[in-house]
């Protein structure tokens, strides 16, 4: 078997005890030769000088992966790498710098990656500044750099599932736009380049608006050129999210349901201005407003993703267990839209989960994602006892790496 036979080759330097339970493999949707075919997965990375890893390396011989480790061990700094070669980027941080150990200057993550039936490398190095310049990073497949990281952004999907993601949930609505954001992006680069062009233009207008106030000046013809593009890449975007927010409902009722046992009326309602007015009109509207509080008021970056629960705002209804239950519903209509998309399962990061379902919602999350879900899936947790009774229960083959 090619895919395990990779692996073994590198298992002399992988501090990690492969346990395998082959009763189960029965179960499995899709036999082996097809699971190799379909699968998008990680057969296997390397990091140097990532967060807390002076130099490691790791091999995925199995399509399930439980890393077990007290904290501070590194299992979550494993998954944001694994997430840096599908983004480029960090999940926890938006500095490349905060991911950097300490006392280094730079760091490397490559990964190997097997898709389409064939063997990728996936290389994301932060080069150390050169005397008064700044870090540079770079980001290649296969030894062929990117000109624009974004150009990379969907090809290796993922979906990561970490504690603090309650946020999308308890937060505020940016919180929310960016997990639409996220998913959006990988599923189409049009949206993703609208949705960067749009950021941009809404910059410089902000920054226009405030040298308006500042000189006093009554010249605001700059201002109808950045409206016009600010309401082209607005109204792409604001289309995009209005029509995909059609197909999330049903899924995330769906997993709801499968995770929390009961049938609970979740409603997810896009609010934005533009549902009643476009959005070159509304900036118009708004011109006087924006000038005198020296920003702009209106458009896709204010728009709402409102969720309910039998009718009232979920925030102040819920339960701990009914937030949790709707955060992995989310993230399971997240996975299953984008698998739809792609024609194969994204890589599944699952951080700590444990500590955030009781026994029985646990146990319906494992079943959907390791016996019902073809992908491959990351999975941390403490108490290596606790996961291995866990995945044991699944009756499928799994890979423990101890940290």
């Amino acid at each position: 078997m090619i895919f395990k036979g990779i692996c073994q080759l590198q298992a002399a330097s992988v501090k990690a005890t492969s346990l395998l339970r082959r009763k189960g493999l029965a179960a499995c949707r899709l036999p082996l030769v097809a699971y190799l075919a379909a699968l998008f997965s990680f057969t296997s990375i390397s990091l140097f000088q990532f967060k807390n890893y002076r130099e490691a390396s790791f091999a995925f011989p199995e399509r399930i992966t439980g890393i077990c480790g007290l904290n501070g061990r590194g299992k979550t700094n494993l998954l944001d790498a694994l997430h840096y070669l599908c983004f480029t980027r960090s999940y926890f941080s938006k500095s490349d710098a905060a991911s950097v150990l300490e006392g280094a200057q730079g760091f490397r993550i490559a990964g190997r990656v097997q898709r389409d039936e064939h063997l990728h490398e996936l290389a994301c190095v932060l080069r150390p500044p050169v005397a008064t310049g700044a870090a540079r990073k770079e980001f290649s497949v296969d030894g062929e750099p990117y000109e624009r990281f974004s150009h990379h952004i969907g090809k290796y999907p993922c979906v990561f599932i970490a504690p603090d993601d309650v946020q999308i949930i308890t937060g505020g609505s940016e919180e929310r736009r960016r997990f639409l954001d996220t998913l959006l992006s990988q599923l189409g680069a049009p949206y993703l380049q609208h949705l960067m062009d749009y950021n941009k233009v809404l910059q410089q207008r902000n920054s226009y608006l405030k040298v308006l106030a500042e000189n006093r000046s009554a010249d605001t013809g700059l201002l109808d050129v950045y409206d016009l593009q600010l309401a082209g890449h607005g109204s792409y975007v604001f289309e995009q999210r209005a029509r995909f927010l059609q197909k999330l409902l049903p899924l995330v009722n769906g997993f709801y349901e499968r995770i929390a046992g009961s049938h609970e009326n979740i409603g997810l309602v896009y609010e934005s201005a533009l549902l009643h007015t476009g959005l070159a009109e509304l900036l118009r509207q708004r011109r006087d407003k924006d000038l005198l509080l020296q920003r702009t008021t209106q458009g896709i970056h204010r728009d709402e993703l409102a969720i309910s629960l039998r009718g009232l705002p979920f925030k102040a209804t819920a339960s701990q267990g009914q937030r949790k239950s709707l955060l992995f519903a989310l993230k399971l209509a997240e996975f299953e839209l984008l698998k739809e998309a792609k024609g194969f399962a994204p890589v599944l990061l699952l951080d700590d989960v444990f500590e955030k379902l009781d026994e029985q919602r646990m146990y319906n999350l494992l079943h959907w994602v390791c016996v019902q879900n073809t992908g491959q899936i990351f999975i941390t947790d403490t108490h290596r006892e606790r996961l291995e009774s866990a995945l044991v229960e699944m009756h499928q083959a799994y890979h423990i790496i101890e940290l």
